[in-house]
């Protein structure tokens, strides 16, 4: 079977001749970009600066070799924007603090201090305040708080989110239209579209990153308090939100068309290691019916499947999930509570994909030995692969520091187990 095929079947709960493979489809299925240096020398491809495609997280862009050296069968369609504001072009050089050299995007503007901190400006803007800060030998961004306020008496949720979402231009529709073209006609692999945007209270997000000047209720602290202290500030950002999504939809639909197998449409995460963020009554009350109109949507209209990725102690918010229209669950964070593969699969497999699970990112891969790490991706592939409804990937994005010969191990034992 081709990529395409296997992910196809997988999507449709078929079982494939082994189960997809996914490496760097989307933002949460990537590897940081030092550790794909490494990964490389390691497998003897030829070494190069590695472009970074998603520059918040530093995650690299998978060539097409290092995507045959092991045997990925999914390809992401991403937007031509990042998170920061810019768009992925007009590349140049820039060295990571272990000495990595890689491309950032024309727009990256940053200043490095005396410690050797990183400070970057959102959209490339130096007459802005810094919106990202990177710590001296860190490898990913975080967000800075720049919000002046808000008066409690007087909430502007409109007003104050107005500028985190907008309706898709031409110039989007066509760059959509012809890399989707391009990759469906010129490669067999399964497509993932990265549309987003309907990543409703995503916490990388709400801070505003790409803003020069976000308003309102923007530290993480403030935003899941005001789901209980002023529920209708919430409410009213989302359905602005779910406004734009829908005509984004409408857009993406007539740019892709049948090409995308799947589409990326929400980061937001709602579990911690041991519990969810909020109450099931919560979520219910706050997410669920949005969610629920942008995934009707998708089905009514569409053929894609859609994909969530949540972290966490997610198990008591499942079946919602799957009422309101999710497809596809990643990252299937099986170290946290309630998240055992096996019970997971018995009770869910037959109504949702499971995309990742495949490694614990948090210890095994990059403490454990390589015997660790090709016994659990053995564990969890007979686990999840049973009667399709699986691809293969690690929990959430390979990181800095992970040892390329882990990496080769676990690749090399899915290969195993399913040649």
């Amino acid at each position: 079977m081709t990529g395409r095929e296997r992910l196809v079947s997988a999507l449709n709960h078929i079982q494939p001749d082994r189960p997809p493979v996914d490496l760097g489809a989307c933002g949460q299925t990537g590897i940081s970009a030092s550790t794909m240096y490494r990964l490389r020398k390691a497998l003897g491809l030829p070494q190069k600066p590695v472009k970074v495609i998603e520059p918040f997280q530093m995650l690299g862009a998978i060539d097409k070799d290092l995507r045959q050296a092991l045997g990925i069968d999914i390809i992401g369609l991403w937007n031509s924007g990042t998170l920061l504001g810019y768009k992925n072009e007009n590349w140049k050089p820039w060295t990571m603090c272990d000495g990595t050299p890689v491309l950032m995007a024309g727009g990256f503007e940053c200043d490095l201090d005396e410690k050797g901190d990183v400070w970057v400006y959102p959209g490339g803007n130096r007459k802005a305040k810094y919106s990202l800060h990177m710590p001296n030998n860190g490898f990913f961004f975080d967000n800075i708080m720049r919000s002046s306020g808000f008066d409690e008496d007087k909430l502007t949720p409109l007003d104050d989110f107005k500028d985190d979402f907008s309706v898709a231009n031409d110039e989007d529709a066509r760059y959509w239209e012809e890399i989707s073209i391009k990759l469906f006609e010129e490669t067999d692999y399964g497509i993932l579209g990265n549309l987003g945007g309907a990543g409703l209270g995503d916490v990388a997000l709400i801070p505003g990153p790409f803003l020069e000047n976000p308003k309102g209720i923007r530290s993480i602290e403030d935003w899941l308090m005001a789901h209980i202290m002023y529920p209708d500030y919430i409410k009213e950002v989302f359905e602005y939100q779910t406004g734009i999504v829908l005509k984004n939809l409408e857009i993406y639909k007539q740019a892709v068309g049948g090409r995308i197998q799947a589409i990326w449409l929400s980061g937001t995460d709602f579990g911690t290691q041991t519990s969810c963020f909020t109450s099931i009554e919560v979520f219910r009350n706050l997410y669920k019916p949005f969610f629920k109109k942008i995934n009707d949507w998708v089905h009514k209209n569409t053929t894609w499947k859609t994909f969530y990725h949540t972290c966490g102690a997610i198990e008591p918010l499942i079946n919602d999930m799957i009422e309101m229209g999710v497809d596809i669950l990643n990252p299937v964070q099986c170290s946290a509570k309630g998240m055992d593969p096996g019970e997971l699969k018995i009770k869910y497999g037959k109504r949702l994909v499971f995309w990742g699970g495949g490694v614990d990112t948090q210890k095994v891969l990059p403490y454990g030995t390589a015997e660790e790490v090709a016994s659990q991706v053995k564990e969890r592939v007979n686990i999840f692969s049973e009667g399709g409804g699986y691809v293969f990937a690690s929990i959430h994005n390979i990181v800095a520091k992970v040892p390329a010969e882990n990496i080769i191990a676990m690749f090399k034992a899915f290969g195993n187990l399913v040649n």
